[in-house]
């Protein structure tokens, strides 16, 4: 099972992984707080100090189209943010 989907690499997280050391994920629906740890600091050799975890259920959409209004659901995610020890630092950009 796949535990790390991606990263989210929005202003408001790297806000916080400025000052505060947290880092976000979306991950699997199934994945717990201690895989969640143990893949991340698995992957990015760094110590991992809290998980906290959301669930975030799908929103339904609506759009007009030609044949009537279409109705459909985004897919439910989870999302994992994760705080780091004093002096650990994850840095996405370091493979491109």
């Amino acid at each position: 099972m796949d535990i790390l989907i991606k990263p989210i690499i929005t202003e408001k997280m790297t806000a916080q992984a400025e000052k505060l050391n947290r880092y976000g994920f979306v991950v699997a629906k199934e994945a717990n707080k201690l895989e969640i740890k143990a893949a991340v600091e698995k992957m990015y050799s760094v110590k991992v100090d809290s998980v906290n975890t959301q669930q975030y259920v799908g929103k339904v959409k609506t759009r007009n189209t030609t044949r009537g209004v279409a109705v459909g659901r985004v897919n439910r995610n989870k999302k994992a943010i994760v705080t780091l020890k004093q002096g650990e630092v994850i840095d996405f950009y370091a493979s491109i």
